[in-house]
């Protein structure tokens, strides 16, 4: 893991100050000698997803430099729980030595991975917190609430005086709520200074600048219905919160179509290279950059690790889960909200 973090030139690490070295000790020429027939599992929400994309290829890579045997399986769409259960069931018939899981539904394959951990796989949860989130033997993940804090913050900052008659629509992730979605909901509106409800949900809020939240799948047509949906509902609706950048795209299709596209501020998450071009674009105002190839990377290594000696990894300190690092990108920095520029941006994106 030293060697990992010694050798990655994410300036992620330093923007952030979130991800910090001794997690675990595992050398590169220990942890080849000792993978040996290891096998580990990463199961996805999708395989479509660039942003599992990028999880997979920085797992793949791990994994062929430690001499680690990789298995990936993904939903066939956000929110195919039972695929990632049926995946979970493969892998400890298998004998895996663990698994790196972004779960769809983070309170139902609890019982899936408890089954996994019982049969002695390590299981760390990569970006999605289960619920709860000592579910998992670890978590990795961007610090999903700070994430969209910074976007609500940058928002309401941008708009100044404005942001007290906002008109703001909510393009959340699934239904089901996954910890991941709530987590970025509530820290937007925690941001932009709107009370929230029941932390651990979202849509309970009663602040008139709420126009409605309305569910994308994490995808662009997602987000294109849901944005319609929302401006059925209020065509004045000039601030748009949205749960990851396919999102993102969509709603500002649904924008372009009605002419509104250049008076409406879409904020987003993910940082993810076309992501952070619509930054430059225009498409986007402003997103919060996290690093699902340094999850992944770590995720193996982890499970190295543990096959090697039974180390499970601990959390940063103060968190339930490690921090790997998010920073705010965009070309229009505000006062008292720490950003990095497009061009910053893209040199780090989703590293």
């Amino acid at each position: 893991m030293k060697r990992l973090l010694a050798g990655t030139s994410l300036a992620a690490m330093a923007i952030t100050g979130a991800v910090t070295i001794g997690l675990i000790g595992l050398t590169a020429g220990s942890a080849q000698a000792q993978s040996d027939g290891i096998t580990a599992c990463l199961i996805t929400k999708t395989d479509t997803n660039p942003f599992f994309v990028k999880m997979r290829e920085g797992a793949t890579a791990a994994a062929e430099e430690l001499g680690i045997t990789l298995n990936s399986y993904a939903g066939q769409v956000d929110g195919d729980h039972e695929t990632q259960v049926a995946a979970i069931e493969t892998c400890i018939a298998d004998g895996a030595s663990g698994i790196l899981l972004t779960a769809s539904d983070t309170s139902s394959i609890v019982s899936a991975v408890e089954q996994a951990r019982e049969a002695g796989l390590l299981v760390i949860a990569l970006d999605t917190p289960l619920d709860p989130i000592d579910a998992a033997d670890a978590t990795f993940a961007t610090d999903n609430f700070e994430a969209g804090r910074l976007i609500g913050a940058w928002a309401a900052a941008s708009m100044g005086d404005d942001a007290a008659d906002a008109r703001i629509a909510m393009l959340d992730l699934a239904v089901s709520q996954p910890t991941v979605g709530v987590l970025r909901d509530q820290g937007f509106l925690t941001g932009f200074g709107i009370d929230v409800g029941d932390p651990s949900r979202w849509g309970d809020e009663d602040d008139p600048r709420i126009v409605g939240n309305a569910v994308t799948a994490g995808n662009e047509e997602g987000g294109r219905r849901a944005m319609e949906e929302l401006l059925a509902i209020d065509p004045l609706v000039n601030v748009v919160y949205t749960i990851n950048e396919p999102a993102a795209a969509g709603a500002y299709e649904a924008l372009r179509a009605i002419g509104r596209e250049n008076d409406v501020m879409i904020v987003s998450v993910d940082g993810g290279c076309p992501g952070v071009q619509n930054v430059a674009d225009g498409v986007i105002g402003a997103t919060s950059q996290q690093y699902p190839l340094l999850m992944a990377s770590l995720g193996i290594e982890a499970i190295a690790q543990f096959a090697a000696d039974g180390t499970v990894p601990q959390p940063s300190e103060g968190l339930d889960f490690f921090n790997t690092g998010v920073a705010l990108v965009t070309d229009t920095p505000v006062d008292g909200v720490a950003s990095i520029s497009v061009a910053e941006g893209l040199e780090l994106c989703w590293g």
